[in-house]
């Protein structure tokens, strides 16, 4: 058997303010649905008052029926705005090149500028001690609302029109998608979601405004009016339900990942860090690289050994020596010219000129002026050749530690990870996380926001031990993991920190349950687990892969932007910078520790580690975070299925 279509509308009417899961929404979607239910209320009391006669004044009163009626408006509206209190475009200025937005912007501009009238309306009315407007200025306005050219209901109309047929959404997922991951501060998704919330809380406040006109018109018996709010609820609801599947579509395949662009000026210690002369480039005659001081061999002989004393007091007598491990090396030339570096760059050359006219690093003027090294005849027999190796020493002039003790939030305080940054203290790299309170759906109270600060140790404390609590650089140990990881449903990240798999420097995320609608952290110390991706480059199945640098230059010297060179579930080894380009004197990648933080600040599901970087270059070790996924919390103003339940 059919239903009346009336019957129909009323029952959907009806269902739509009584049977709603209010779970899990957005905070959009449940001020959409708590207006629906206040709706109702107060159609109920205009209905009473109107029955009982109750505006009899020709002038309106302090605290007439119009007044307490505004009044419940005004406090819907403050707590809009407490909610949300930035601007109509805050958060899209990535987007200005979308021109369906420009002229969405247009119609949403004017919905939020007579919403911004009507406030200030609202304020003269219900201020203590102030007399009310007229009652024909209540009523200019609630005309204005509905019968103006471009009354709210035809400009609502018009910004759905750019979401179904002119495919605002998926316009703007392409733009956000593009190269802008780096660029805007948000995740593509969170440029989305911020699109969605000027729209619908745009709307929804074009929407209360209508449904007061009707309800002031009713109240001043300029006629009955609830057909036209029952057909406006329903146009509203349709129209609602219909930007939801495209919106929830949209922000479900959108990224949820950041990063920083390179910075306009690279600044050591602000936007980036090293890990110092871990392998460097060393020149070191043959003879002093055997423990009989013999020339015997040649320089590619010594692949690994280490220096055995100062012959003669020659050359090496004049640069500082290697005590650590000295590593692959080799013969370029007998005689050269070596340009010392000054002590406190953290080179040991500047460059070195071969006779043979091949220059190693870049040849300029020469501070400290050039040493001329010869290699020199035993015995008319053997040559005692310079090498140029690589140095492996751990000492006071190299920075190649990373702490391992973990960096978890305040859980007790209910706070959670909102950004992290490479930071280096006391020679010892470390990430640093950025915390914020946890607040009900998905929200973080930006006043709470901070830095939290990196544990303060030293490597030669007593108590403090390698392996354990700091993880030690060297030619055995120098590969560092990149992953994605993130956190399982229902999970919020809320602390990170690395440990050793063998020889590689793994990352791991900390990640703690919560409660959506309450924005509490569930248990913490018994729900949180730490994740992480232990597959190595030896296993079986698809080991890791290796992210090679091939003849890396010093990273800044670069004037093209960084760009993802790998790919999660690969590795990268730190290594020397490229012999001709720079003499092996730098350790890459450098480290991007830039901070890397939300526009807004948002929780996060997840973050990872990267490599970034040019051909030819050495690149940066990147820090990556996954914005906590808004789409599975959309909620439609009414759906198929409340219809069936009820």
């Amino acid at each position: 058997m059919k239903l009346p279509i009336t019957f129909l509308l009323l029952w959907m009417t009806y269902c739509s303010a009584h049977s709603r899961d209010p779970g899990k929404m957005l905070a959009v979607d449940r001020f959409r649905i708590d207006f629906f239910d206040l709706e109702k209320d107060l159609w109920n009391e205009v209905s009473s008052y109107v029955n009982n006669d109750v505006i009899k004044q020709p002038e309106i009163v302090e605290n007439g029926p119009e007044v307490k009626l505004m009044k419940k408006f005004e406090k819907f509206g403050d707590m809009l705005y407490e909610e949300f209190p930035k601007d109509l475009t805050y958060g899209l200025d990535t987007l200005e090149s979308v021109w369906i937005l420009q002229l969405a912007l247009g119609d949403l501009r004017a919905i939020y500028g007579l919403y911004e009238t009507f406030r200030r309306f609202e304020k003269q009315q219900t201020a203590p001690n102030r007399i009310p407007s007229p009652k024909q200025a209540w009523l200019d306005l609630a005309k204005t609302i509905l019968y103006d050219t471009n009354n709210v209901d035809e400009s609502m109309k018009k910004i759905q029109e750019t979401i179904d047929k002119d495919k605002l959404f998926e316009s703007a997922k392409k733009e956000v998608e593009g190269d802008m991951l780096c660029n805007s501060k948000q995740s593509p998704q969170q440029v989305l979601y911020n699109l969605y919330n000027a729209i619908a809380l745009t709307e929804l406040k074009g929407y209360s405004m209508i449904q007061f006109s009707y309800m002031l018109l009713r109240l001043y018996n300029k006629g009955n009016f609830t057909t036209e709010s029952q057909i406006m609820r329903q146009r509203f609801e349709e129209r609602t339900n219909s930007a939801m599947e495209i919106v929830k579509k949209s922000m479900a395949d959108a990224s949820r990942q950041y990063w920083n662009c390179d910075p306009k000026r690279h600044i050591k210690g602000e936007t980036y860090e090293e890990i110092t002369q871990l392998l460097q480039g060393y020149v070191q005659n043959e003879v002093d690289l055997n423990p009989e001081g013999t020339c015997r061999e040649n320089c590619a002989e010594y692949a690994y050994t280490k220096s055995h004393g100062c012959f003669g007091n020659q050359y090496c007598r004049q640069q500082r020596r290697c005590n650590g491990k000295i590593l692959d090396c080799r013969y370029f030339d007998s005689d050269m010219w070596i340009c010392p570096a000054d002590p406190l760059s953290g080179r040991r050359y500047e460059y070195i000129e071969y006779e043979n006219g091949r220059v190693l690093g870049r040849k300029q003027s020469c501070q400290h002026g050039t040493n001329k090294v010869d290699s020199w005849w035993r015995w008319l027999f053997w040559h005692c050749s310079y090498c140029f190796c690589l140095c492996d020493e751990q000492s006071s002039n190299s920075d190649r530690y990373v702490n391992m003790r973990p960096a978890i939030s305040n859980l007790s305080s209910n706070m959670v990870v909102t950004g992290l940054r490479f930071v280096k203290k006391n020679r010892i790299i470390h990430i640093q996380i950025q915390e914020g309170k946890l607040l009900p759906r998905g929200n973080i109270d930006a006043s709470t926001v901070r830095w939290v600060p990196v544990e303060d140790y030293k490597i030669t404390d007593r108590k403090i031990y390698n392996g354990q609590d700091y993880h030690t650089f060297s030619w055995e140990k120098r590969a560092v993991d990149l992953d994605d990881l993130e956190a399982d449903e229902g999970h919020v990240l809320t602390g990170v920190r690395f440990k050793e798999i063998g020889s590689h420097l793994n990352f791991e995320i900390f990640v703690t349950k919560f409660d959506f609608d309450s924005g509490k952290l569930i248990n913490p110390t018994s729900t949180s687990v730490w994740k992480d991706n232990s597959n190595t480059d030896s296993s079986t199945t698809n080991p890791r892969k290796k992210v090679w640098l091939v003849t890396p230059d010093i990273p800044t010297r670069t004037t093209s932007p960084s760009i993802p060179t790998s790919k999660s579930d690969e590795y990268i080894e730190l290594v020397n910078s490229d012999i001709d380009r720079d003499a092996a004197q730098t350790t890459v990648p450098f480290l991007d520790a830039q901070k890397l933080e939300s526009l807004q600040p948002v929780p996060l599901s997840g973050a990872g580690i990267f490599h970034k970087g040019r051909k030819y270059f050495g690149g940066f070790i990147t820090l990556k975070v996954m914005t906590y996924d808004y789409s599975r919390h959309i909620r439609a103003a009414l759906s198929d299925e409340e219809v069936e339940t009820n």
